[in-house]
């Protein structure tokens, strides 16, 4: 089964651990001037509150149909209009050049490869307007965590096991209904090498969404960086 016809009807429940970011993004787009895009939308659980508290509507893109429809029965409720897209964020290409362009929820690290990355970074900066920013979070890399959950079940917040696969800096995430979601994760220096090479420049690293100081202790990359 697919993201599209099987993850996708437990994203809601998936999701609904993380709470802390919303007003980060929030406040973000509340600094810029001129559009906002964010990247994997989903159900639309940041970009409403953005749009709302911004009173701008919100690009959303995302390569799921499913997710995208979600996201737009829960903006028709909320009362909100959203101008949502289905597309790849590795082919990014919007109208205007934007203010500020985000990935929440770690969405970057569905994409498989160095060169996906690259290619999203490079084609974030060529949408970002002078001065413009990309935000985005990604976990760092807990070998003692990944230790403990490699293969076990959890129920919670759904059903599922977790596989690892070092040699592949990749993780399965499987739930019981046989629905998969898979990451790659980075280091900090594979993201500071994709600003590099895209042009873009580190305006702030957190450890988390408080504005932690990052750290050796920390378990959450919160980078802003801007054009």
């Amino acid at each position: 089964m697919s993201w599209d016809d099987a993850f996708s009807n437990r994203y809601d429940e998936w999701s609904a651990v993380m709470t802390a970011d919303v007003d980060f993004y929030v406040e973000l787009a509340r600094e810029a001037r001129g559009p906002l895009v964010e990247l994997a939308i989903g159900n639309g659980r940041v970009a409403i509150p953005v749009a709302q508290a911004t009173g701008q509507r919100v690009v959303g893109i995302d390569s799921s149909a499913a997710m995208l429809e979600q996201a737009r029965a829960r903006a028709a409720e909320a009362g909100i209009e959203l101008d949502l897209r289905e597309g790849d964020m590795r082919d990014l290409a919007i109208d205007e050049p934007a203010a500020l362009i985000y990935c929440p929820f770690r969405a970057l690290l569905h994409l498989p490869t160095w060169a996906d990355r690259r290619r999203t970074f490079e084609r974030v900066a060529a949408s970002l307007r002078p001065g413009g920013r990309f935000a985005w979070n990604a976990f760092a890399f807990d070998h003692h965590f990944a230790a403990r959950v490699e293969g076990v079940h959890n129920d919670e917040p759904v059903p599922h096991t977790v596989r690892y696969s070092v040699g592949d800096n990749r993780i399965d995430i499987v739930l019981d209904d046989g629905a998969k979601s898979t990451l790659w994760w980075a280091t900090k220096n594979e993201w500071l090498g994709l600003l590099d090479v895209a042009g873009l420049e580190v305006e702030a690293l957190y450890g988390g969404f408080a504005g932690e100081p990052f750290d050796d202790d920390s378990r959450e990359y919160v980078f802003v960086a801007r054009r």
